[in-house]
């Protein structure tokens, strides 16, 4: 058996083409465009690459970007001050401030201070309470797009076996939560998981999230399975998954690559969310 790849590139482009779509229509209809403003604190690399890669897609599916630069020293207040900005401001439906912060400032005061109704990145607790008990909200942009990429597989996954390895509150807990929503029987395994290689043998679906270079071996998928590796991990060899995608390739049914598989779907989420979230303060239906 050779697993089919899931080329997460061509379901992105797919996502962030019917979005423009209807962007377009929203701006027709209302006379402005749907904003996304994200923030930026001190020079981190990797984040800096992610915040102009997040304005072009938003610039490209037709969206206002907001892109707020604060140097690295900046304090708590300042950030909260300009958090409650954005949270009054009328062209601001989405709020995105990329973590990691510096470690003087609390991220985690930061996220709660985001308007949970223009939290696009699904972070803010009432988010994770809304996806808990199944209510209207944002979802974290990665599992979201997990999800989409699942049910192209699988249109129907009621009753299927999952398995969510890691419980981070970004991925692996909302993760669990929409394949509950979705009728699965959910696992989720993480490091103090007894046998993980027995839970992994027995599900139809496995959704990496663990963060540690190819951890999860080809003899621990079953069969068919689907497997969505959300890990990207610096390597020697360059960047690779959580998964050992040469072994899991000849045993599972479909597998993302990494890069190259969720990656491309979460920056599309974070444009989808915005969409939704100016339809939702305009009183519009998200036609999506």
């Amino acid at each position: 058996m050779t697993a089919t790849i899931i080329d997460g590139k061509a379901h992105a482009l797919a996502l962030r083409t019917r979005v423009a779509a209807h962007v377009a229509t929203f701006r027709e209809a209302t006379g402005r465009a749907p904003g996304l403003a994200v923030v930026l604190v001190g020079e981190d690399p990797a984040s800096a690459v992610y915040v102009r890669n997040k304005g072009k897609a938003t610039r490209d599916a037709g969206m206002a970007s907001f892109e707020h630069r604060l140097p690295a020293d900046t304090d708590a207040g300042t950030l909260l001050a300009l958090v409650a900005q954005l949270n009054a401001d009328p062209a601001v439906d989405g709020i995105l401030v990329q973590l990691p912060l510096p470690a003087h400032i609390d991220a985690e005061a930061v996220l709660l201070a985001i308007d949970p109704d223009k939290d696009v990145d699904g972070f803010h607790p009432v988010n994770a309470g809304r996806l808990a008990i199944g209510a209207e909200g944002f979802v974290p942009c990665t599992p979201l797009g997990c999800l989409m990429l699942l049910k192209d597989i699988h249109p129907n996954l009621s009753g299927m076996e999952a398995v969510v390895v890691g419980r981070s509150n970004i991925v692996g807990k909302p993760m669990a939560q929409l394949l509950l929503q979705q009728s699965c029987t959910v696992t989720i395994v993480h490091s103090r998981t007894r046998d993980v290689a027995a839970h992994l043998r027995r599900a139809d679906i496995v959704v990496a999230a663990v963060g540690i270079p190819r951890f999860i071996q080809g003899d621990w998928i079953k069969p068919g399975a689907s497997v969505i590796d959300v890990g990207i991990n610096r390597t020697d060899d360059g960047l690779v998954g959580d998964v050992d995608f040469a072994a899991a390739s000849a045993v599972a049914g479909a597998i993302t690559p990494v890069p190259g598989g969720v990656g491309p779907m979460t920056i599309a989420c974070l444009i989808r969310n915005t969409y939704v979230s100016a339809c939702r303060r305009d009183g519009i239906e998200a036609a999506l």
